[in-house]
């Protein structure tokens, strides 16, 4: 043999081995349908009998391996079943005679055929044959499967006669000499009567026997039949057949001890579902650490000549080492230690199992074409995951990659290659997923992640599709970014950039041809983001909440109930939403700290918002940052289109023509102080210009105040005009206007009211449209108070007062200070006149002094006069809240 079976196991040998074929042309699919209906046939129990008989079906199957079947009768094909297509009478002599030519092929070991012809009506259909069955076509064929159990059944006939007919000691009848088709050249010429020749013609045949027994359901004759062709084959050092009976033996006892089988195949080891039995079900619980039921010990002391467990594996043993001996059992050694193997796993004993997997590394079987080696490498990956080497699995499943596409391949097969790489990536803790390489540190071998993606590329490229070669570079670039050299992450982006060019990256999902999906990979490592930010609007552009619609929304809140849980998702709510507000149209900004962590320079030609809950228009940016550079603040902006809750999510960018969407979420390292806002409808925007100067010492307002401060010089009494001009420069009308004012309180002083004005000319031109302005006049008098104190005459040392810093808000309104109310100076009414006229004779000396001091125009005879009018309007107000009328008599005496 020089193919071996790389899936057979030990419960193979009591099997029969029926090959299924289509004779003529027969459709692929059609074939395969029918196939898959005969192999469910797979095991029948024998009427008038307790034993069952196991079918193991092949649709291809090489005629020389079943010259091995007198050594092992499980490799000797005893069934036929073809499958033929015959739409006429006239082909019908034609197709008969090709499947007579398909029995000879193997008709020397052939116990039983069938031929199932379909498409062919008529007389011909309608004669009763046992070895032909007609149907009409591929879908009208009820009784495929009984017709297979029948044909099971006669295959066991033919068996049982041939067991009998071994078994049976003929005294005096010359036994035969079994051989192997190498070994024949070798007996030629021997003495054929002596004891050493007959004694291994015995062993052999014993051998033989116990094959037959095992595959006829005679699990104990086929114990004593192995234990005894071992004692004569050791006798004889018939080394290649006292192997075979060591593995006999194994086996035998390997079915008895794991009745579900060694392959993983449990529909291998059910009854017929024909005959309505039930899968037999193996508690894991009553396992011990070998595998074998707890409770099985008196059925093993009855079965005098069953192995245990440890005995089966020191037989499988010393068996290899027979087969070993023989160049030409390279094929029959490789075979027993795959089933070792495989009993071994089972026996959870995976160190012993990988000596066997490594002496079946080292087996030569000679020349080997490129898929056998594909095969041999792939199966020992499977086994070595079997046992649980999941990266010894992946070495050999990447060296069957490679030999896909090995130089010697006329045509590489590149997506064979491509789909076992992908196989290999879980044995070496790589996942395509980017959110696994999240959640926690870095698992497995760098270097040897970093090659493997290397060779998903050029495979991927190979196979002429570059958009996987960018998503799994994408994938390096992101994943192993801290990993790499600054040689290679030059290397890795100038590759990223050769093939964006011809197929740009972007966040689909990719899916292959066998169903497998690429989740997208978002490059947010290029640059790397630590924080993020909501920035509140300029201060000419934020709202404010009018007095009397806080307070209604204040008296509509529903009572305070105490809850920790509430509390505590009142806090989550906190930490995420902000608590100033965006304006629908007015631009918005986000602030990210960033950084680059490429020993070059990193452009980044696209970066903007990611959001939801509103329709929001981000206005993308553009970046350069330098080599290594710290962090960068970058300032994100966009405009919100529609009112409402609007979350920032995370931003996009496109690095080296790869676009990625970056969500918060994804990115636990990214610190915020939240990403809700609210954004409320549009407001009118107004801009403010006034007639007087800009004071050359400016207010400071509170935050929530916008200031523009004008300067005027007047004299007590004087009155001047203000024109302010509002100018509506958004996109809303303005219906309402309001204005307000307030006096400061400078240096103690303290004046009256000294602004007027008239709001119906400006109001009757409301609402004012965009791009529409409107005036107000505001008048300015001045009314000095003269009721502050007794040292006015020393604050009264200037000709005139400044009126400085008018604060205007927009829209005109803002808090006022309470005026500072005066208190009075005594709370008797004799000390109070006394004070009034202590005032007005103060006042009068003063006006005195400053004539005389100051001779000139009339202005400063009107600034004493009204100096005198202001103490005698004071005393008018005071005259009617007082008794007795004191302030009356002291005018009347001045």
């Amino acid at each position: 043999m020089s193919i071996p079976d790389y899936m057979q196991c030990a419960e193979d040998h009591q099997t029969v081995l029926v090959v299924v074929q289509p004779v003529g042309i027969v459709p692929e699919d059609e074939f395969f349908r029918i196939y898959k209906r005969i192999t469910s046939v797979a095991q029948v129990s024998i009427r008038d009998s307790q034993r069952n008989l196991y079918i193991r079906y092949r649709h291809h199957y090489l005629p020389e391996n079943n010259e091995w079947g007198d050594f092992q009768t499980h490799r000797k094909v005893v069934g036929l079943i073809s499958v033929t297509t015959c739409r006429s009478a006239k082909e019908w002599p034609q197709t008969s005679d090709r499947f007579h030519c398909q029995k000879d092929v193997f008709g020397a070991t052939l116990y039983d055929s069938r031929l199932l012809v379909f498409g062919l009506q008529g007389e011909i259909a309608e004669q009763q044959r046992t070895d032909v069955a007609f149907y009409p076509s591929y879908d009208v064929c009820p009784d495929v499967e009984k017709r297979v159990e029948d044909f099971v059944e006669s295959i066991f006939i033919v068996l049982e006669t041939k067991r009998l007919d071994r078994a049976t000691d003929k005294s005096g009848d010359k036994i035969p000499l079994l051989c192997v088709p190498f070994e024949k050249k070798d007996f030629v010429g021997l003495d054929t009567d002596s004891r050493h020749y007959k004694k291994r013609c015995q062993g052999r045949m014993r051998k033989h026997v116990g094959d037959l027994c095992l595959q006829a359901g005679m699990l104990q004759d086929a114990l004593v039949h192995y234990h005894m062709a071992v004692e004569l084959l050791r006798s004889v050092n018939d080394f290649l057949w006292l192997g075979a009976a060591l593995e006999g033996l194994c086996s035998a006892s390997v079915i008895f001890h794991y009745p579900g089988g060694t392959a993983g195949k449990a529909s291998g080891r059910e009854p017929s579902l024909a005959h309505g039995a039930q899968e037999v079900l193996i508690d894991a619980g009553a396992l011990t650490a070998n595998g074998i039921s707890a409770d099985t010990s008196s059925e093993i002391g009855r079965a005098k000549n069953c192995l245990g467990p440890e005995d089966i594996i020191e037989k499988y043993k010393e068996a290899i080492s027979y087969y070993g001996k023989y160049k030409n059992a390279g094929v029959i050694e490789l075979e027993a230690c795959v089933k070792a193997v495989r009993v071994l796993a089972i026996q959870k004993r995976a160190m012993e199992a990988s000596e066997f997997l490594q002496n079946a590394v080292y087996i030569n079987l000679g020349q080997l074409s490129e898929e056998e080696k594909i095969q041999r490498y792939s199966i020992l990956s499977e086994l070595y995951h079997l046992i649980g080497f999941h990266r010894k699995s992946a070495f050999f499943k990447r060296v069957a990659a490679m030999q896909c596409v090995a130089p010697t391949i006329p045509e590489p097969g590149w997506r064979a290659c491509y789909k076992l790489l992908l196989e290999t990536l879980s044995g070496y803790s790589l996942c395509l997923d980017p959110k696994d390489f999240s959640k926690g540190s870095h698992r497995g071998w760098a270097a040897v992640q970093v090659r493997l993606l290397h060779e998903l590329v050029y495979a991927s490229r190979r196979m002429g599709n570059p958009g996987l070669s960018v998503r799994h570079l994408s994938f390096l670039l992101q994943t192993m970014l801290d990993l790499l050299s600054d040689k290679e992450k030059k290397e890795v982006t100038q590759s990223l950039e050769n093939y964006t060019s011809k197929c740009p990256g972007g966040m689909e999902v990719l899916t292959l041809p066998d169903g497998l999906k690429l989740p997208p990979v978002p490059l947010s490592k290029l640059p790397i983001v630590r924080s993020v930010k909501l920035l509140d609007l300029p201060v000419s552009l934020r709202p404010h909440k009018q007095k009397g619609l806080l307070e209604n929304n204040m008296s509509s809140k529903s009572p305070f109930i105490y809850s920790p849980i509430i509390m505590h998702t009142r806090g989550e709510e906190r930490t995420k939403k902000i608590e100033f507000r965006w304006v629908q149209g007015d631009v918005c900004e986000v602030q990210l700290m960033v950084y680059n962590p490429m020993p070059f320079e990193l452009r980044v030609e696209h970066m903007g918002l990611l959001t939801s809950g509103v329709e929001f228009e981000a206005l993308p940016a553009a970046l350069s940052l330098p080599a290594e550079s710290g962090l960068y603040p970058v300032t994100l902006v966009g405009v919100p289109r529609t009112a409402g809750n609007i979350n920032v999510n995370g931003y996009h960018t496109s690095v080296f023509g790869v676009t990625s969407d970056c969500l918060l979420d994804g990115l636990p390292s990214v610190r915020t102080s939240g990403c809700v806002v609210e954004v409320i409808p549009s407001l009118p925007r107004l801009q403010l210009s006034t007639s007087l100067p800009r004071s050359a010492h400016p207010l400071r307002p509170s935050k929530e105040e916008l200031s523009s401060s004008v300067s005027v010089q007047l004299f007590n009494g004087e009155t001047q005009q203000l024109i302010i001009t509002l100018e509506n420069i958004g996109s809303e009308d303005l219906e309402t206007l309001e204005v307000t004012s307030k006096a400061c309180n400078t240096k103690e002083k303290l004046f009256g009211e000294f602004l007027s004005w008239d709001l119906e000319e400006a109001v009757s031109q409301l609402p004012l449209k965009p791009g529409q302005s409107v005036t107000l006049t505001v008048n300015v008098k001045v009314r000095l108070d003269f009721s502050g104190g007794e040292n006015l005459l020393q604050d009264l040392n200037d000709d005139g007062i400044s009126v400085t810093g008018l604060p205007i808000s927009s829209p005109l309104r803002q808090v006022l200070k309470p005026r500072a109310e005066t208190k009075p100076l005594g709370s008797e009414s004799s000390k109070t006149d006394y004070n009034h006229v202590k005032h007005l004779w103060l006042a009068i000396t003063y006006a005195q002094q400053h004539t005389t001091s100051h001779p000139g125009p009339l202005d400063h005879s009107l600034s004493l006069y009204t100096y005198l009018l202001a103490l005698l309007h004071n005393l008018e107000v005071f005259k009617g809240a007082e008794k007795g009328k004191p302030g009356q008599i002291i005018m009347n005496k001045y």
